[in-house]
């Protein structure tokens, strides 16, 4: 087996084993192609089965050098899920990664909205605009069901299940959860998809889309960038906010409101709760209120 027929061979089960997205499995990819090239720079002549890990421990030193932490800790971890599988294929008896630590990265906690700026952010929206109301609809929606800004953009029109106060998304790795979706929001979304969407031009395979630019596309993750930037900029918002920002406040306003871990991890569609575990560490003042008022020994 060689280096090429081992990487289309993994693609193939990233894909279709794993379900992952191309953008994932296009990482994933580059992990791996980071290998190959500085084996070829160095004239090591080994294959993916008998690469040892004197070798790969080199490459890691290598990138070291080049690397900020993070970038270092994401090869690695790469390579490792590279190496699992031709473990779990029986081409290799051992992972030459297994021995690797990945370095230790300072967890950098996100950046959140108060209740009031978000407010603020809704309100300058300018609603005599033709996309004033797609816009408020669009961060209502981000706000108050937490969504990834893939899953907003992929949103469907068939996923709305208004009646039962819920909306269907498609996450990474196209895995889907139900996420309650309160009166508010309903309301905001039925005021653009009965009165303002209808009168947009809908282009063929649009049809079910349920933000759509003014052509009748389905907008596209930097648009929704560009209207948070641009609304930011408009109220004096000196942090650095993305659409991302409104999934961080919509985790910790609901923390700070007494809601659970787990349910949050369901919410936000984290496989793991130790993703979710990040938004105890956002505001302390709360978690010291809680100690002071619940703890028998304040």
């Amino acid at each position: 087996m060689n280096w090429q027929q081992a990487l289309n061979d993994y693609q193939d089960y990233l894909r279709i084993e794993r379900g992952l997205s191309a953008n994932s499995i296009k990482n994933y990819s580059l992990d791996l192609k980071k290998l190959i090239k500085w084996l070829s720079e160095v004239e090591i002549n080994e294959s993916p089965i008998s690469i040892s890990e004197e070798t790969v421990q080199q490459f890691i030193y290598t990138i070291a050098k080049e690397m900020k932490p993070q970038s270092q800790s994401r090869v690695i971890s790469g390579l490792r899920g590279f190496f699992n599988y031709l473990v779990f294929e029986e081409y290799r008896q051992t992972n030459p990664l297994e021995l690797i630590e990945s370095p230790k990265i300072a967890r950098k906690l996100p950046d959140t909205l108060s209740t009031e700026e978000i407010d603020s952010l809704i309100e300058a929206i300018d609603l005599y605009h033709p996309q004033g109301e797609r816009n408020r609809a669009i961060l209502e929606t981000l706000y108050a069901c937490g969504l990834r800004v893939s899953e907003l953009t992929s949103l469907k029109i068939s996923d709305l299940f208004f009646d039962e106060g819920f909306i269907k998304v498609s996450g990474k790795g196209d895995k889907e959860r139900f996420v309650p979706i309160g009166g508010n929001t309903i309301k905001y979304i039925n005021i653009y998809k009965n009165e303002v969407r209808i009168h947009t031009p809908i282009q063929p395979k649009a049809e079910d889309n349920l933000f759509l630019n003014r052509r009748g596309n389905p907008l596209t993750r930097a648009m929704i960038f560009t209207i948070v930037k641009q609304l930011a900029e408009k109220i004096g918002i000196q942090k650095k906010i993305s659409p991302h920002t409104f999934r961080h406040s919509f985790a910790t306003h609901l923390l700070e409101n007494g809601a659970d871990l787990r349910s949050i991890q369901q919410m936000l569609g984290h496989e793991s709760i130790t993703t979710t575990e990040i938004y105890t560490h956002v505001d302390t003042t709360h978690l010291t209120e809680v100690i002071n008022k619940y703890h028998p020994r304040k």
